[in-house]
């Protein structure tokens, strides 16, 4: 048998099978990544569902882009008020909650706007302004990103008037941002996650944690198949039924780094199917 002749066969045995691969894609926030949740969970669901889930890694505003764009059939995120205005505007079909965690404030241990220890997040922001410490932004319309803006709004500063060469806009991930913060000495809002999934954290500890305005809501949401017919409904709602199904919730809550669990699952009976 001549060499083109079994390429040809190859090639006409392995179609069928890749042809067969059926998956669905999922915009997600890079903390769901970054911290090891998706690595986590997924084997667990592919196995039960028989179909793989290919997870983009966005921040929030970027895979909200994403479905409204059509090029997502599930979204993951982290900003409530986003969120609801993506299904108001009918991008969505519905939104559910699934997990929640935290933000904390971290910097250096040198603490030069002196917040360290602090409950206070308000507060600790107008002292980082009024000394101009360094703080690193990731400025890239995340949901960590939209929280922060919100965060400044509430302590009385119009960042963007505000902010001078001791603020820096990374316009990256929250990993990248920390390592920025790292090699700045700078402060940063992160979460939990990822912070406790980071490595390279130099001089920073955590400096605020526990306020309540910190609290950080994770969602998912079916991309509309009536607004974009190719979205894979069957196969995206089947992933979002397991994430809030009794099985889902208990992976979340299982996922730990060093015994301390990162994601706490909070979805509702009523919002399960």
């Amino acid at each position: 048998m001549g060499l083109m002749l079994r390429i040809l066969l190859a090639m006409l045995i392995c179609a069928p099978a890749q042809a067969q691969t059926r998956f669905i894609t999922v915009a997600s926030t890079t903390s769901t990544e970054q911290s090891g949740l998706f690595r986590h969970l997924l084997p667990m669901f592919e196995r039960k569902a028989g179909f793989q889930v290919r997870v983009v890694a966005l921040g929030t505003g970027q895979a909200l882009d994403m479905g409204k764009r059509g090029d997502a059939d599930v979204v993951f995120v982290h900003a409530k008020a986003l969120e609801e205005k993506f299904v108001a505007e009918g991008y969505g079909v519905k939104r559910f909650e699934v997990m929640y965690n935290d933000f904390v404030l971290v910097g250096p241990k040198s603490d030069p706007a002196k917040v360290g220890g602090g409950t206070d997040i308000v507060a600790a922001l107008q002292k980082i302004r009024v000394s101009q410490a360094p703080f690193t932004s990731r400025g890239d319309k995340s949901g960590t990103h939209f929280a922060e803006l919100q965060l400044w709004k509430a302590a009385g500063i119009d960042i963007g008037r505000a902010k001078g060469p001791w603020y820096r806009d990374t316009g990256s991930g929250m990993g990248p941002t920390l390592n920025i913060a790292a090699g700045l000495n700078a402060y940063a809002l992160t979460d939990r996650a990822t912070w406790l999934s980071f490595k390279n954290r130099g001089e920073l500890v955590i400096s605020v944690q526990g306020d309540r305005r910190l609290f950080n809501q994770y969602g998912v949401i079916l991309v509309n198949p009536a607004k974009y017919p190719h979205v894979k409904q069957d196969l995206g709602q089947a992933f979002i039924d397991w994430i809030v199904s009794p099985q889902g919730q208990a992976a979340i809550a299982d996922y730990k780094i060093g015994g301390m669990q990162l994601f706490f699952p909070n979805a509702t009976d009523s919002e399960r199917r």
